[in-house]
Parts: C-alpha cells; sequence; structure tokens
C-alpha cells in the first residue's frame, strides 16, 4: 500500500531529478488495437497520399513550369502567376464572373432554403410528401439537372413560352452575354432542397418551450421566427454558407454542359467564363498545364480568404447554445 501511494512521488522526483521516468511497456490487446488501426485506416491514408497531397505538392511545382505534358518542365518561376495578375484579361473577367455567381447564387440559395425549412416546419397536411419533393431535385444528378434546363432556357423553351403568356417576351437565356449567368443562378436554386433539409432538422430540434414563451409575451409568429428560430439555425446556416461557397467558386459541370453548344465554353464572349472553366481551358484545350495550376492555387487562395471572412464574422452572428455571452 505504501509503494501504491508513494509511486506519484518517486515519478516526480524523477522528473525533478532530470531522469525520465520509466515508460510502461503496452499490452498485447494495445498493440493489437494499434495494428487493426492502422490497417483499417490505411486505404484512407493511401488514397490520401496517392491522389491529394501528392498531386497538390506536385501541382505546386507544375505552377512555377512552363509545361504542355509532352516535353520536360521548364522552370519560369512566378512567371505564370504574374501573367494572370497583370497580362491576362480573361483571368480577371472569370474571377468576376465567378465572384458575381457566388454573392448571389448562395444568399439567394440559403434564403430559399430558409423559407422552404420554414414552411415545411408547419404542422399541414401532406408536409412528408412535399418534403419528398423538395429534396429529390437534389438526388437527380447534376448532369441531368443541367440537360433539363438547357431545353427549359431554350429560346423557344417552356420559360419563354411561359412568360410569352403574360406578354413578356423571354430572352436569350444561354446566347445572351447579359443573361447567361442569371440562368446560371436559376439552376443553383434548383438544389436548395439539400440546405433545406438540414435547416428544417435544426429547426424541429427547437425546443417548443421557447415559442410557447413567446407567445404568452405576445410575440407575432413574424416576431418568433426572428427572435427564437433564425439563432437556433444559425450554426447549420453557417455550415451551408461555408459550403455553398466554396461549391460556387468551383462551379464547373453546370457551364461545362450548358455553354459548350455555344461554340466555346465560358461563352458567349467569356460572359459565363468561371475559373474552374478558364483552369480547364488552359490545361486541356491549349496544354498550359503550368499556367492552369497557377490558377488553381490563385483560386485556392480566394476560397482561402472568403472562408477565412466568413469565420472571422462568424462571431458576430451564429448562435452556440453553449457559448457564454
Amino acid at each position: 500500500m505504501t509503494n501504491a501511494v508513494d509511486a506519484p512521488g518517486a515519478v516526480r522526483s524523477a522528473r525533478r531529478a532530470g531522469r525520465r521516468a520509466p515508460r510502461r511497456k503496452a499490452s498485447r490487446r494495445a498493440r493489437k488495437e494499434a495494428m487493426y488501426f492502422w490497417l483499417f485506416i490505411s486505404p484512407w491514408l493511401i488514397g490520401f497520399l496517392g491522389f491529394l497531397l501528392g498531386p497538390m505538392i506536385a501541382s505546386v511545382y507544375i505552377s512555377l513550369t512552363e509545361w504542355d505534358s509532352f516535353t520536360p518542365p521548364e522552370f519560369v518561376g512566378f512567371a505564370n502567376y504574374t501573367k494572370a495578375l497583370t497580362e491576362d484579361p480573361v483571368f480577371w473577367k472569370a474571377l468576376s464572373n465567378t465572384f458575381y455567381y457566388a454573392l448571389v447564387s448562395v444568399p439567394l440559395g440559403l434564403v430559399i432554403g430558409v423559407w422552404l425549412a420554414n414552411l415545411l416546419n408547419k404542422r399541414v397536411r401532406g408536409r412528408k410528401l412535399f418534403r419528398t419533393f423538395i429534396y429529390l431535385p437534389t438526388l437527380v444528378p447534376l448532369v441531368a439537372t443541367a440537360m433539363v434546363f438547357k431545353m427549359v432556357l431554350a429560346p423557344s423553351g417552356p420559360l419563354n413560352e411561359l412568360l410569352g403568356w403574360f406578354g413578356v417576351q423571354g430572352p436569350d437565356w444561354l446566347l445572351d452575354a447579359t443573361w447567361i449567368k442569371p440562368a446560371l443562378v436559376v439552376l443553383s436554386a434548383w438544389g436548395a432542397g439539400g440546405a433545406t433539409v438540414l435547416l428544417l432538422s435544426a429547426m424541429n430540434g427547437i425546443p417548443r418551450e421557447l415559442y410557447e414563451a413567446a407567445e404568452i409575451d405576445g410575440a407575432s409568429p413574424w416576431r418568433q421566427f426572428w427572435s427564437v428560430t433564425f439563432p437556433q439555425i444559425t450554426p447549420v446556416i453557417f455550415f451551408n454558407l461555408i459550403m455553398g461557397l466554396i461549391g460556387a467558386f468551383q462551379i464547373f459541370s453546370q457551364v461545362y454542359i450548358l455553354t459548350v453548344a455555344t461554340g466555346s465554353v465560358g461563352g458567349p464572349n467569356n460572359a459565363s467564363q468561371m475559373m474552374v472553366t478558364l483552369l480547364f481551358r488552359e490545361a486541356f484545350s491549349f496544354y498550359h498545364f503550368g499556367y492552369a495550376s497557377a490558377i488553381a492555387w490563385l483560386l485556392f487562395l480566394v476560397i482561402l480568404a472568403f472562408t477565412l471572412i466568413a469565420f472571422r464574422t462568424a462571431r458576430n452572428w451564429v448562435f452556440y447554445e453553449t457559448e457564454v455571452r
């Protein structure tokens, strides 16, 4: 008993004396668990090192070279970055188009998601069926959705025919440089069902007692939403904001499918040229892999900057129940 009590004191004395305390040898069961841990995690590690971290490191080097994938790369330093920032007007056009798309589509998707979730959270007949219909577009592959919208937004498509019933001359959505970006925003709103489901789940987790207390105080339904519902769902809104920003800055498939028929991806006249489509064109049409890698890393910095801004401003409007304010 005395030895058991004095053991911690002996360890502390050994540490003060500069001697390392003896380590207990891992048991056979612990070593077996560690072996199984590394065994089961090895597929992910191999995939991460071989298909993510390795290519990322290689792309950093490629961005500093002039390489067409057929001849040995030629080191040019930061020439590709200088070209993008100072010499290539298409780069700035693509960046401004991407900003426009992200800053319009992401807030619009959040507003639609919150609105739909609030409607579906009410106790109405058939709400489970409505919830299913709202989420179904999310399950449709993006390529199929883009192909459908390509027919809907055609000059003689259903949308322009619908506008014609009200005496409105519909524009050439995909052929007009003014309307191509709004068409992409409309397409992005089609997938708001994913955010709606998450927001609806957050609303279902709000304690009913909060609404009862608000009703006793005479709060209107609108006031209850802004004072009770909205603060409780801000963490989910913040999550959708971050994921939406990342996805919006990386938009590619929609632009490629909707504009490839115009003769050039990102047309007309680069009106829908986005950062990833520009990267794709430079790499696989012009074989400028070094320049394309530089564009990719510039896009990474843009996404990182907006993500950091979102995290820095989140403390002003995101409410967590465990926080003490």
